[in-house]
């Protein structure tokens, strides 16, 4: 009889084939989803032709999707697009170019390509999104996604698994990601100190079971910026309704078995949960927002593979709807893909921010990382729902990013210095 299993546990012993897996096994596994992005193929791609490969494991399951640097704004990123596209073709590998691009880890969801069940691969740290479906999503690097992308295997090592029980509701203005900030108040960020470094966190509790799909992608992002191997929710009715016409893959729906071991068991009661802020320079430098009320900032973003989805420019339009941005302040938004781009226009959403002043990109990694829409210069100050806010990471050295949920970013986008979305939300 096979040991009690989380679900991370149960999905590497049936990747592996095995009837069970224990924290610190290495395995060989299979694997379910290799996904690129624009700047990674060639190399990735290339790689493979110099090791003598003849093409890919599996030809629906390695993506391609254009994100960091889409739409290209140099001759450099035009040209390196350029090759993506020829070895797409000569690889014959499915591509979501220009016009049908966004963020990766959303794309891959929305295109049916990940689903519950399945280990996947892809070459962003913050890959763990994925796992808000049931599935365990792995960041690697290049060399390691050459390997899976040729054979369909990759070495992994078994994590243990911290079981996070979130019970409550969350208050008016706070969203899900201020649960994974606060926990990166406490825990500390990546490996270097972060106390969940490798680990695999399980989001379980009556407040987990509730979410929207977009607020578990959200939590699941940012347990990448505190050093998690990967993030996971339990597959229920919230993600059999999301992958509804989305896929023709078979799901497979685990659970933790009542008796699994855990590495430890961590409880929170969002009840009271105020809206957490990242202070610059650190995505752990974390601080409520009643500390930071009359901070001033000149640039407000809601974007990214975070908090870039429908539900986040939603949260912004109900604070923004009737009101303009502050004179002093410019805000972009860019949603974290086309299809979310194409929702948010034909339900009025784009309508309601653009008449309050605000400037909608397309779909981009663009806003994260300072790479278009988005430049700060010298001292300027940001609030954005980035998940990290390194030193000169949006743009000049001299520059500052706050990072916060989508309604703090509004509000503070009217009032033009840090504020709390509910001196708006209480008037309607």
């Amino acid at each position: 009889m096979a040991r009690p299993m989380t679900i991370t546990e149960k999905i590497m012993a049936q990747s592996a084939d095995l009837p069970e897996v224990s924290p610190g096994q290495i395995i060989m596994a299979k694997i379910g989803l290799v996904y690129i992005s624009d700047y990674k193929v060639a190399t990735i791609l290339n790689n493979i032709k110099a090791l003598g490969g003849r093409g890919v494991f599996d030809q629906e399951s390695v993506v391609i999707v254009y994100d960091h640097y889409a739409v290209a704004s140099t001759v450099n990123h035009a040209n390196m697009h350029n090759e993506a596209r020829k070895l797409a073709k000569a690889f014959n590998l499915p591509i979501y170019d220009i016009g049908r691009h966004g963020i990766m880890h959303q794309v891959v969801l929305e295109e049916g390509y990940l689903v519950p069940g399945m280990i996947a691969i892809g070459t962003d740290a913050h890959a763990p999104t994925g796992g808000a479906i049931g599935a365990v999503v792995l960041g690697m690097g290049t060399t390691d996604a050459t390997v899976a992308a040729a054979t369909g295997e990759s070495w992994l090592r078994v994590p243990a698994t911290v079981k996070v029980e979130i019970q409550g509701r969350l208050p008016q203005g706070t969203m899900s990601r201020d649960i994974m900030s606060y926990f990166m108040g406490q825990k500390g960020w990546d490996g270097t100190k972060g106390e969940w470094a490798n680990q695999a966190l399980e989001f379980t509790g009556t407040s987990a079971k509730t979410m929207s799909m977009d607020s578990r992608l959200s939590l699941c992002n940012l347990s990448a910026d505190a050093g998690a191997k990967n993030a996971i929710f339990p597959p229920d009715e919230i993600t059999r309704s999301y992958l509804k016409g989305k896929t023709k893959k078979v799901p497979q729906f685990y659970q933790s078995d009542p008796d699994a071991e855990y590495a430890d068991h961590i409880t929170l009661d969002v009840t009271n949960l105020e809206p957490q802020v990242a202070c610059p320079h650190s995505p752990d430098n974390v601080k409520p927002l009643s500390q930071l009320l009359g901070t001033k900032i000149h640039v407000a973003t809601i974007a990214t593979c975070a908090n870039g989805r429908l539900e986040d420019l939603h949260a912004a339009a109900q604070i923004l709807k009737g009101r303009k941005i502050h004179p002093d302040v410019r805000m972009i938004v860019s949603p974290a893909s086309q299809k979310i781009y194409r929702q948010a226009l034909q339900d009025g959403t784009f309508n309601t921010l653009s008449k309050s002043g605000v400037v909608i990109g397309h779909s981009s990694c663009g806003p994260c990382t300072g790479g278009q829409l988005v430049v700060l210069g010298d001292q300027e100050v940001c609030i954005a729902s980035v998940p990290r806010n390194f030193q000169g990471r949006m743009g000049s050295n001299q520059s500052e990013i706050y990072s916060a949920n989508p309604a703090v970013v509004a509000a503070s986008a009217i009032r033009g210095v840090i504020s709390d979305p509910k001196e708006f939300l209480l008037k309607e």
